[in-house]
């Protein structure tokens, strides 16, 4: 399936179901002009682990003396933590052992030793390391103005940034480290496939059916 279009928020690593569209995609544009909303996938990702599935979630900034809402390019990062240590280390401990970590392992490092200041600019260079290791090429732009209701032949993906309640979108399984302990685990962060399937993930999101994530729109 092609879709000319599609318009979808940029997020931490985000999950499979995500990169499906983009490969099928013709052209993404970015929402960076929404206002900014917790518990969704812009700051948090999903791997497996040997203990099951573990949530990464960045520490941001909250602005507690404006009443205003912070738009999605405003958010800061807390970097008074030590998220990107503590985050690289659980995806090193836990996929370590997978087939093509140590072959991606160069390419990511570097993410989690440089200082961002800003959520959306660590969420972009996440996305072009992994559009670089997926060798997809797309073009890629950011909003420059709110769009309510889009119209063709853009297709409204934003509904796909919500993490809580996330419909089955009939993902097909592939090799994951730790099914034996727990089963398939669906639609994890796209690193948890690229880590597992290697040059194979490209292929594997170019027969995704997209269907249920377009119809999620409706």
């Amino acid at each position: 399936m092609s879709i000319d279009t599609i318009l979808i928020h940029p997020g931490y690593c985000m999950p499979i179901s995500h990169y499906a569209c983009m490969a099928q995609a013709n052209t993404v544009i970015f929402e960076a002009l929404d206002n900014y909303q917790k518990q969704s996938y812009r700051t948090r990702t999903k791997i497996a682990t040997a203990s099951g599935m573990l949530q990464l979630t960045i520490p941001i900034k909250h602005n507690r003396t404006s009443k205003k809402h912070q738009l999605t390019f405003e958010v800061q990062l807390e970097n008074k933590f030590h998220w990107q240590r503590d985050h690289w280390r659980s995806l090193k401990v836990a996929y370590q052992t997978s087939p093509f970590f140590e072959y991606y392992e160069d390419s990511f490092e570097p993410l989690y030793t440089t200082v961002y200041d800003k959520l959306i600019d660590f969420n972009l260079a996440c996305h072009e390391t992994i559009m670089e290791c997926l060798q997809l090429e797309k073009d890629s732009i950011y909003t420059e103005e709110y769009f309510r209701n889009p119209k063709p032949p853009m297709t409204n993906l934003r509904h796909l940034i919500t993490s809580k309640k996330e419909p089955d979108y009939k993902l097909p399984e592939y090799h994951q480290l730790f099914h034996d302990k727990h089963g398939y685990l669906p639609n994890l962060s796209i690193l948890d496939l690229l880590f597992n399937e290697g040059p194979n993930a490209l292929s594997y999101l170019e027969n995704v059916d997209l269907s249920t994530m377009i119809a999620q729109n409706h």
